[in-house]
């Protein structure tokens, strides 16, 4: 029989007994909230831009938010435009620096939302009532304000192939739990098998940020992680300059694929890990790479694993937080912004997509079928899950992480001068 599991362990473990109860988060922005709109009685267009839809799932999901937006708002036209991701913020920019950008536009959580919170209309007091249904808000919220709703949890698990552990003389069912158990264990991964111990795509930068948030709980103290995630780093510091280091290391050790740098993350880096040849990866937890992917191609050789300790006095977690959500650019739309938001998030569609799609929703009513062995674990060590690292720095903080990122991993900088360098960038 399945078991029913579900993010409402995000908030509190017994939240997962709640169930799905109809869709509340579709009350119109002008209802109870006290948001001024009037449901249905508005006309004219709404444009929303997004990167598209990936698959089926998506693209399902994305219907049924038009749906409910339209049964708000019959007589109002969306236009929606699905932008290239890997354009997509530069091509937002653009637009809303000349003035012809979207009423609406969807955002990663975390950096690439905070970092624009200037040309956003704050939905504080018209989201106020979703508050205690929803996880993963601290991603989409700036200086005491909200700009978005999360509509599913984003999270950097490790993932790992109990097959090729077996084939290396591994115990599956005992993963690493220290560095130096997860050093042996690529050693051996080398020395056994024909596979990488590692899958690794950092074509774009993007490896050093899923290496640090990734394995962050077991580098840094519960005070240095909370103090990271308030804007109060240290980059100079043993632990930070640890982190970096340590990166550096497991390159030159060995760890990954050939070509890492050359080698894009989505989806080439993925599909070696879906395809066994890479033991580990770390992966994500919705929208794409994720536990439900993964399966279909290893079933039960999939499995997850925490993160690895590495110095004493640390507090593995975990690091998962809101994902993706959509904020209002124009202030004129915002009523109408407000309700496509809340649509976003209504129960049935997020309960549909739940399942289809992978995801763990934000929704703490919902519960998700599924017998996948990794999804479970994961949602049993929620309660304790911490926030991403790399989404509480800067957007320009970040782009100079992922160039430093991949010179680090050819040894093209020092690690001092790499820690120096970040640490300008934050001052400056």
């Amino acid at each position: 029989m399945k078991r029913l599991i579900g993010s409402a362990a995000v908030v509190t473990a017994a939240a997962l007994a709640l169930t799905g109860c109809g869709g509340a988060s579709t009350t119109p922005s002008g209802g109870a909230t006290g948001g001024g709109g009037g449901g249905g009685s508005e006309s004219g267009t709404l444009t929303v831009w997004n990167w598209g839809s990936a698959d089926a799932p998506a693209q399902a999901y994305q219907d049924q938010v038009l749906a409910a937006f339209n049964e708000l708002h019959p007589d109002v036209e969306v236009e929606i435009v699905s932008q290239p991701f890997d354009q997509y913020y530069t091509l937002l920019g653009s637009a809303m620096e000349s003035g012809s950008g979207p009423d609406v536009a969807l955002f990663n959580g975390g950096t690439q939302l905070k970092s624009r919170v200037d040309s956003l209309v704050p939905v504080t007091e018209e989201l106020a009532d979703l508050q205690d249904q929803l996880a993963g808000w601290p991603a989409f919220e700036a200086d005491g304000e909200t700009y978005s709703a999360p509509t599913f949890l984003q999270g950097f698990p490790i993932y790992y192939n109990a097959a090729i552990f077996e084939e290396a003389g591994l115990d599956p069912e005992a993963p690493p739990t220290t560095w130096d158990e997860l050093d042996a264990a690529c050693e051996a991964i080398k020395s056994e098998t024909d596979v990488s111990c590692f899958a690794l795509g950092n074509k774009e930068g993007l490896g050093i940020e899923f290496f640090i948030s990734g394995f962050g709980s077991g580098i840094f103290t519960p005070e240095e992680y909370d103090a990271w995630i308030d804007g109060e780093r240290d980059w100079e510091s043993e632990h930070t300059k640890q982190a970096l280091e340590l990166w550096a290391q497991t390159s030159e050790d060995g760890w990954y694929n050939e070509g890492a740098n050359s080698t894009a993350m989505f989806n080439d880096s993925f599909d070696l890990f879906s395809g066994g040849k890479a033991a580990m990866v770390i992966g994500l937890t919705s929208g794409t790479a994720h536990w439900k992917q993964f399966d279909e191609f290893l079933g039960d050789d999939l499995r997850f694993m925490m993160p690895v300790t590495v110095n004493e006095g640390t507090e593995l977690a975990l690091p998962i937080e809101g994902g993706i959500g959509y904020a209002v650019i124009n202030e004129e739309k915002k009523e109408l912004g407000v309700d496509w938001i809340r649509s976003t998030v209504d129960t049935q569609a997020l309960a549909d997509y739940s399942v289809a799609g992978g995801q763990i929703v934000s929704d703490t009513s919902i519960e998700i079928d599924t017998d996948i062995q990794s999804a479970q674990q994961m949602v049993e060590v929620l309660p304790t899950a911490k926030p991403l690292l790399h989404t509480a720095l800067s957007g320009e903080t970040l782009d100079l992480l992922h160039r430093l990122g991949q010179q680090l991993l050819i040894g093209e900088v020092t690690v001092d001068d790499a820690a120096s360098q970040l640490a300008a960038s934050e001052q400056g």
